[in-house]
């Protein structure tokens, strides 16, 4: 027997217990990825000397707010 709901939908809202826990792991690991992303870029960008950092318009002072925005 087939079966017909005409509640609408949320696309996108988790609702039950489980998928609130999973929501708050995957938030956890995005910031875990955006930390890791940030870190990466201050540690790329540390590596320039002067000269090379003032040619792609960048000072040494400007890395961690560039690193931040990521």
């Amino acid at each position: 027997m087939a079966a017909y709901s005409n509640t609408p939908h949320q696309a996108g809202v988790l609702t039950s217990p489980v998928s609130t826990s999973a929501r708050i792991v995957a938030q956890g690991f995005e910031a875990l990825a955006r930390w890791n992303d940030a870190r990466t870029t201050r540690k790329v960008l540390s590596r320039l000397n002067d000269a090379e950092l003032e040619d792609i318009g960048l000072c040494r002072a400007d890395l961690d707010y560039i690193a931040a925005k990521i």
